[in-house]
């Protein structure tokens, strides 16, 4: 009996080790490792990667994923692994992690295309325009918007320069929750005044960056008043919450119920003109200005500048980190972009990041929606081939003649003969002398959140 036993258990263990042998076989895996040496030498490509993206990866059937062509096998080895390569030249690649919000650029034409055949004239976009825009604010878990505080916004004193002055204010959008910023206004106003929404972008520097400044100076010195306000969790909104909470689901839906805040506050302002509200930003605030102006009407004119695409559908949670981007059984940038028809829409492109090939599809389609409203020529587009992702003085420059032909502004004094603006009288504040809740955050409120946490208790409800 012991013999039989014996027996029986060593027959157990090898049909057990068998079968995990075969559980560990039987989907063919190889590491990437070995999978990218394989490609090399069969497509004769070359893929450059570090260790450390590579390392602990592994691939199941590896080999039957390889077809003829080399871009249809590259996909389907690292699609899996939610992987992607970037084309560097002839026959090279570079290794990146799956960019959930960049396509290929033929890939969001294609798209944009197939919304746009949804639509043939001003009443079905209309009708469309519409199922989006509500759409948009459920997704942003702002339907209904949240109950407004009753606090009173924190304004530092005014600090005067050449032809306008600022102010610094801190206002709160939730409770204990603030968002600040720098208010530029023209130093001899009368009312009536144009407003410019300027929320800033992911450059290093935040609103306090020397370009942010000058253009809010410049704009306030033509006879607006310029708004500058923080990213979620950025700037002073830091003494709140981590810089890591940028990154996270909520930051697009704080950053747009912060721009709907600061709106409704200066537009209670009897000197601002309600018929001359913009928004300017770039980047990711070029992103946050198409997504304001599609929520909101009482934008009048916007400027997203070096922001704009059909293929990339902003790479930070502050702008895709809330499903806006399904909204009306799915959208994107350029549609959202072309909810702004029929009110002026300048859009400012270059030639080294995702608004490269602008012109030769997006503008058209933009064209063709403010065509419905007979205002194709309301929509523009300055594209600067040669200029990289930034807002330096080739991109303010449009800027400021784009706004002061449809808000009217007075540049007397500013330009010379050549139509260059002369920005060198603006004053470059130090970055403490922005802030509202003074130089080591003393006046930050007693009621003020801290922790994302935090933060998600407040709508952990909607």
């Amino acid at each position: 009996m012991k013999r039989i036993l014996m027996i029986v258990g060593l027959c157990w263990c090898c049909w057990t080790g068998a079968v995990q042998a075969q559980n560990s076989d039987d989907k063919y895996r190889v590491p990437l490792k070995d999978v990218i040496d394989m490609l090399e030498a069969r497509y004769d490509i070359q893929i450059k990667y570090d260790e450390s993206q590579v390392k602990d990866k592994w691939l199941n059937y590896a080999k039957w994923r390889f077809r003829p062509d080399v871009d249809e096998t590259l996909r389907n080895v690292l699609g899996p692994l939610d992987m992607k390569v970037n084309k560097e030249g002839e026959r090279k690649y570079k290794l990146k992690e799956y960019e959930y919000y960049r396509w290929e650029p033929q890939d969001g034409w294609d798209y944009l295309d197939y919304l746009a055949a949804q639509y043939q004239d001003k009443a079905s976009w209309e009708s469309r325009k519409q199922e989006i825009r509500a759409d948009l604010y459920k997704a942003l878990k702002l339907s209904p918007l949240p109950s407004l505080p009753e606090s009173v916004p924190l304004v530092t004193k005014k600090r005067k320069f050449t032809d306008y002055t600022v102010e610094n204010f801190a206002l709160e959008i939730l409770p204990g929750v603030y968002i600040n910023g720098s208010i530029y206004r023209p130093l001899n106003s009368k009312g009536g005044v144009p407003l410019v929404m300027s929320p800033d972008g992911h450059w290093f520097g935040h609103r306090f960056r020397k370009d942010a400044q000058i253009r809010c100076a410049m704009l306030a010195k033509m006879g607006a008043v310029a708004v500058s306000y923080d990213l979620f969790a950025w700037g002073e909104s830091g003494l709140q919450f981590d810089y890591s909470d940028h990154r996270r689901s909520l930051a697009v839906t704080i950053q747009t119920l912060g721009a709907l805040r600061i709106l409704d506050w200066m537009l209670a302002d009897q000197q601002i003109d309600e018929e001359r509200v913009g928004i300017c930003g770039g980047s990711g605030g070029g992103s946050q200005s198409v997504l304001l102006t599609a929520l909101d009407d009482r934008i009048k004119l916007s400027v997203p500048v070096v922001s704009l695409s059909s293929y990339h559908f902003g790479g930070c949670p502050c702008e895709s980190g809330m499903p806006i981007h399904a909204a009306a059984r799915g959208t994107n940038n350029v549609e959202l972009a072309a909810m702004a028809a029929p009110r002026p829409q300048l859009l400012i492109s270059d030639g080294h990041d995702w608004t490269a090939q602008m012109p030769e599809h997006d503008f058209p389609y933009l064209q063709k929606i403010y065509a419905y409203y007979g205002k194709a020529d309301y929509v523009e587009n300055v594209h600067l081939p040669e200029d990289g992702h930034d807002f330096g003085y080739s991109k303010r420059k449009p800027v400021y003649d784009f706004i002061t032909k449809h808000f009217r502004l007075d540049t007397r004094g500013l330009k010379n003969a050549a139509g260059d603006y002369d920005e060198s009288r603006c004053v470059i504040e130090e970055e403490t002398a922005l802030y509202a809740f003074g130089p080591n955050g003393e006046n930050l409120p007693s009621n003020a959140i801290k922790g994302y946490e935090n933060l998600e208790k407040l709508f952990k409800d909607q």
